[in-house]
């Protein structure tokens, strides 16, 4: 009856997350997780004792008997515990496959759990009652029935096997999909998306092979529950007649009944049961296999108050070096002793959704005086000042909505708030330009945290005087240690290190610059200020709208024919389902009741829609999108549909539509018989039908909106894991765990309101059925008795079973009508994604030569560029000419348009006017063919799971010889030949086996397979040593010397004068244009500005290495003349390291 005021709601209008009643305090998230804890750290011990392995299925038993959906939490509580070694076993869609699939075995498991026991029971009264009907004879069927449980157990355990199969399958699925929304950019960039295409593909028919093989067994269990019944009666009296007893009416129409009742609970609940016990069985095995947190012993020391600087080239162990400290990597050797809290700023910057400030309190109380002091001194506070919302705006999931630099001072700014005792600060100067490195250095590191013990991983070898102590690295061992002056008197060529290092730090403005300008202008999120206005004063672009992640979307009303159309057709054409509907219409005609085959013949056709609908929505729609829709939409909710959407769509919704169109076709089977016998049982048929229908519809109405809101309610909880996978190291490195786990406690109490909802709702609805049922079968049974006259006893015995039979199948059938309704919730879910804008097409009629690009020349002809129709506009009128083999430095304001250049040359967005390459309008040709024939180089290193030839050459275009060749390019050659498997190693995900600066190199020898006449580089010096710098250069000027190259926002400064000219964007315009040297001939000028703002020293290397460019290059040397625009403007746009 509780239920009923939510009812007359949800009929009126659609039901809101208010409307959700609160989880009952004993089944909150929090005090669950903790009992299971509890039983888990008792159960632990005592394995530890008996030297034996720990149990994950004896502490459910133990803690929740009755209840097992808790195991969501302990998933979270596991995840949070991984060791670093762990994690390079686990994947994040191994975990979120555990969270919304895995888990979700036990609630199936509860629900027919009981049977196990309740069918031997039922099984072992009946044959009581049926010796007192028919004797001995009774035992023939039960022999039958005792065949059937071993037959069905086995069938369970090939069952399992599969599960387990299939489960491995889906976690890799989960895992590409994640990738591919991480690094869709350079998907759509390097034009990738056929073979990502491929790969979710194959390994998604690999992975519905498997379901296919359980569809089968599920198709016998089926096939022995439709036959078993007939089997049974037919051997009972067979052994009946034998034994000379005759057959009468009454006995017949008992002992059917008798059989009928256990018919259910033995033939289908039974094995359901044993079906679904192994399942479980499997998640918990999978659940269990998550390791415990590994500590390592490093020894090190570091006084009081000093300041350590670690340096060394890529891959020489820095960031180990910090995360042995914190406890992550596992222990061989050696004692590590930390007095006092520690907290650590990664060189990957992670912010989780919520506010900026929330980020940086992290969960402490807010101190107005020291969060002013704080983000003063991690130049935040001019950025904050340009936002509208100011510190409360809201940071989108990945941190959509904040540039690669204010995300590594956010990140900064979180370490230097917790006021800790020790800080580890891995790189923090590598995402931000010169004067805002300078300032973070004096003004943070070596201001607010003076007094504090510091470790320093840094490229940036000027401010190495500055270090009490320097530990220099390589390949993982410490080859010298001491001060600045005892390493310069050791031998150490330390003065040609920090020059060029000078140079390099000097041009770390860029990578702040580019990430802040690519991202932000990308997602039409703000507009970005340049980070040097967030430590001086100056003019200030004006800030546009900040664009926050909306609410998850959610459908209302019926789900429509449209939609049931859409995914049927996606598995086969219309003349394929009429043959179906066709061939079981025949079946039904030949016998009342339908075989296994029909079964597991619609399983499978369903099944194969799941295929297609899935492989449609991901290869035709998904991979398709233009970039912006990406920036708009959440991992967790995109991670929802293609696990616990996807996977509902896999398990439960082949079965549920298959058996209600079974239970539909056997009622007009019923029906037609029962009449033909008894006309008058359609006298109360049709009331009946009349009130299972408007109830079914008066039901829909709540039902479908708490399944909606179940199915949004869960992507919070998929955002929030994902996203503390990603920041794992900075969660335990601030002893964070316990509160994120409360936020993910407070994700999962919502979550489970709508399921709980949604199962007592069902509730509501079977009560209801069988009442109206049991109304059936007592009217029913009147009429017989006011028409005894006229009725044998045959016939009444026939109409009593029929009826039962009847009602049982409408009330059934109206249940999984509804249940499909429910269902096809998560059919909408995917197909609402296709509906989404998608981007141009990959391949058009007009193909350009074989040859194009031969020269390189690129012509941007009155173009303007907007990430969105409805976006601010970020390029304007913008004429300008590239000519071949130039190298031409990009530089500007932050939000001046650099990297929206690029994006414009790739097309991530259609912009408007036109862009020629060769001569031909890019517009005009397909997505691929202009990607294909650029290069790129990104700022943020992107690596995917797989062998690296697959990262280097995903189309296999390539022979080893060329692929060691790039390698020995970027000199990771020996690196690759010591891994096991050398081209075949298999790598982390994300190439979280390779550190960020041989991950960028890794891109570099991508950009030195393609071979492209044109070539960009974003910024992808930025977490790489000075020697890496000089080797990318080195390489560059081996491959690249007669191609084009665009080089956005130098960091390195000591390359931007190197280059043949400097362009200068501001505001999305042209602002100056020349050789280096004359632009720093302008005091005036924003190019002398920059140079002057690495310092004096620095600037006057850099003015002296331009000024000797300069006379060294004749101007008769400059390649092909000059290309002008169409109002007259020449404008170059090349570069290189």
């Amino acid at each position: 009856m509780w239920l009923n005021p939510l009812f007359t709601t949800g009929y009126k209008r659609r039901l809101e997350e208010d409307d959700m009643f609160e989880v009952l305090a004993e089944d909150r998230s929090d005090r669950l997780g903790h009992d299971l804890q509890r039983y888990w750290d008792r159960e632990f011990q005592k394995a530890t004792k008996e030297m034996r392995t720990p149990r994950l299925s004896k502490v459910i038993i133990q803690c929740y008997w009755k209840s097992y959906a808790v195991l969501g939490l302990f998933t979270l509580v596991e995840a949070l515990c991984l060791s670093s070694s762990a994690m390079g076993k686990t994947t994040t869609g191994q975990i979120v496959n555990l969270l919304s699939n895995d888990v979700n075995r036990f609630d199936d498991v509860t629900i027919f759990l009981h049977f196990l026991w309740v069918g031997p029971l039922q099984a072992a009264v009946v044959v009581g009652l049926l010796w007192l009907e028919i004797g001995p004879s009774c035992l023939a069927g039960m022999v039958v029935l005792m065949f059937l449980m071993p037959t069905q157990t086995m069938v369970g355990r090939l069952f399992s096997k599969f599960r387990s199969q299939t489960a491995v399958l889906t976690d890799s699925r989960i895992r590409t999909m994640n990738e591919v929304v991480s690094g869709i950019r350079i998907i759509k960039m390097y034009a990738w998306e056929k073979p990502f295409a491929a790969l979710v593909s194959d390994i998604r028919r690999k992975e519905i092979s498997k379901i296919m093989k359980s569809s089968y067994l599920r198709g016998l269990n089926m096939a022995s529950f439709f036959c078993a019944s007939k089997i049974i009666v037919f051997v009972t009296f067979t052994l009946y007649v034998l034994l000379g007893n005759k057959i009468s009416a009454s006995r017949v129409f008992v002992t059917v009944s008798l059989y009928t009742a256990v018919r259910l609970t033995v033939t289908l609940f039974f094995p359901n049961a044993i079906e679904k016990l192994f399942e479980s069985r499997v998640s918990i095995r999978r659940i269990q296999s998550l390791d415990a947190p590994s500590l390592q012993n490093v020894s090190f020391s570091l006084k009081s108050n000093q300041l350590v600087a670690v340096i060394g080239p890529v891959g020489a162990g820095k960031s180990s070096l910090l995360s042995s400290i914190l406890g992550e990597l596992p222990a061989e050797k050696g004692v590590l002793k930390v007095k006092g809290q520690l907290t650590y700023a990664a060189q990957q910057p992670w912010v989780f959704p919520g506010s900026i400030r929330s980020n940086i309190l992290f969960g402490k109380e807010l101190n107005p005086q020291k969060y002013e002091r704080t983000i003063r001194a991690c130049a935040l506070k001019r950025d904050l000042q340009l936002l509208p919302d100011g510190d409360q705006m809201l940071i989108g999931d990945r941190g959509a909505t904040l540039s690669g630099g204010q995300k590594a001072r956010v990140n900064l700014a979180r370490a230097v708030y917790q006021d800790a005792d020790i800080y580890l600060l891995d790189d923090p100067l590598s995402a931000v330009d010169a004067e805002v490195g300078r300032h973070l250095f004096e003004q943070c590191i070596c201001g607010l945290l003076k007094n504090k013990p510091r470790i320093l991983v840094t490229h940036q070898l000027q401010y190495l005087k500055a270090a009490d102590q320097i530990v220099v690295l390589k390949e993982g061992h410490m080859v010298a240690k001491g001060t600045y002056t005892e390493l310069q008197q050791s031998g150490v060529d330390f003065t040609s290190l920090l020059k060029k290092d000078e140079e390099d730090e000097q041009q770390q403005p860029a990578q702040d610059i580019p990430a802040r300008s690519r991202t932000l202008s990308q997602n039409s999120v703000l507009s970005q200020t340049s980070s040097v206005q967030s430590v001086m004063d100056g003019d200030s672009l004006p800030a546009e709208p900040v664009q926050t992640l909306a609410e998850e979307s959610r459908a209302q009303g019926t789900i429509g024919v449209r939609l049931y159309v859409k995914y049927l057709r996606a598995g086969a054409s219309i003349v394929t389902l009429l043959a179906a509907i066709v061939l079981n219409l025949l079946a039904q005609v030949r016998s009342k009741s339908t075989g296994g085959w029909e079964f597991w013949m619609y399983f499978s056709f369903c099944l194969f829609c799941v295929v297609l609908l899935m492989l449609i929505f991901f290869k035709e729609f998904l991979i398709s999108y233009i970039l912006c829709v990406f920036s708009c939409l959440a991992a967790g909710r995109i991670l929802n549909r293609f696990s616990k959407d996807i996977g509902q769509l896999d398990s439960n919704m082949p079965w549920t539509f298959v058996d209600f169109i079974q239970v539909f076709l056997q009622i007009l089977g019923v029906i037609a018989v029962a009449a033909s016998v008894i006309p008058w049982i359609l006298i109360p048929v049709v009331p009946l039908l009349i009130v299972f229908i408007f109830l079914r519809r008066y039901f829909l109405q709540t039902s479908r909106d708490i399944k909606r809101l179940e199915s949004t309610t869960r992507s919070p909880v998929f955002s929030h894991l994902s996203s503390s996978l990603q920041g794992l190291w900075t969660i335990r490195a601030f002893g964070a765990e316990e509160r994120f786990q409360n936020t993910f406690d407070a994700h999962q109490d919502l979550h489970s309101e709508a399921w709980f909802l949604f199962l007592t709702t069902s509730r509501w609805f079977a009560v209801r059925l069988d009442f109206i049922c049991a109304v059936f079968v007592t009217i029913t049974t009147f009429g017989c008795v006011l028409l005894r006259d006229q009725l044998d006893a045959g016939s009444v015995g026939l109409a009593l079973s029929y009826a039962v039979t009847l009602t049982g199948m409408f009330q059934w059938g109206v249940r999984q009508s509804a249940e499909v309704e429910n269902m096809m919730t998560s059919v909408e879910r995917a197909v609402e994604y296709t509906e989404l804008e998608s981007e141009a097409p990959w391949e058009t009629q007009k193909h350009p030569p074989p040859n194009w690009p031969s020269k390189g020349l690129v012509t941007f002809d009155q173009v303007s560029f907007s990430y969105s129709p409805d976006g601010p506009t970020v390029l304007h009128n913008m004429s300008a000419t590239f000519r071949p083999k130039e190298k031409v430095g990009i530089v500007g304001r932050t939000g001046a348009g650099k990297s929206s250049l690029v994006s414009a040359l790739f097309r991530l967005a259609e912009p408007q006017g036109k862009i020629y390459i060769d001569g031909i309008v890019t517009s005009e040709i397909g997505l691929h063919d202009l990607r294909q024939k650029m290069s790129i180089i990104p700022q943020d290193p992107v690596l995917f799971t797989g062998s690296m030839r697959k990262n280097l050459d995903p189309f296999n275009q390539h022979t080893d010889e060329e692929l060691w060749n790039a390698l020995q390019e970027v000199q990771l050659k020996s690196a690759v030949e010591e891994m096991p498997g050398k081209l075949e190693t298999v790598l982390a995900e994300s190439g979280s086996n390779f550190s960020v600066g041989q991950r960028q190199l890794v891109c570099l020898a991508r950009a030195i397979l393609r071979k492209n006449r044109i070539l960009i580089i974003d910024e992808a010096t930025a977490n790489v040593d000075p020697r890496y710098c000089k080797l990318t250069r080195a390489s560059k000027g081996h491959d690249f010397t007669s191609y084009s190259t665009i080089h956005t926002e130098p960091r390195w400064l000591t390359q931007t004068v190197r280059k043949m000219k400097v362009f200068v964007l501001d505001a999305g315009e042209i602002h100056a244009y020349d050789e280096p040297y004359s632009l720093l001939q302008d005091p005036n000028g924003t190019f002398y500005k920059m140079v002057q703002q690495t310092g004096k020293q620095e600037a006057a290397a850099l003015q002296s290495a331009a000024e000797q460019v300069y006379s060294n290059r004749s101007r008769a040397n400059v390649p092909n003349g000059h290309a002008e625009t169409a109002d007259g403007n020449i404008v170059i746009f090349e570069t290189a390291l």
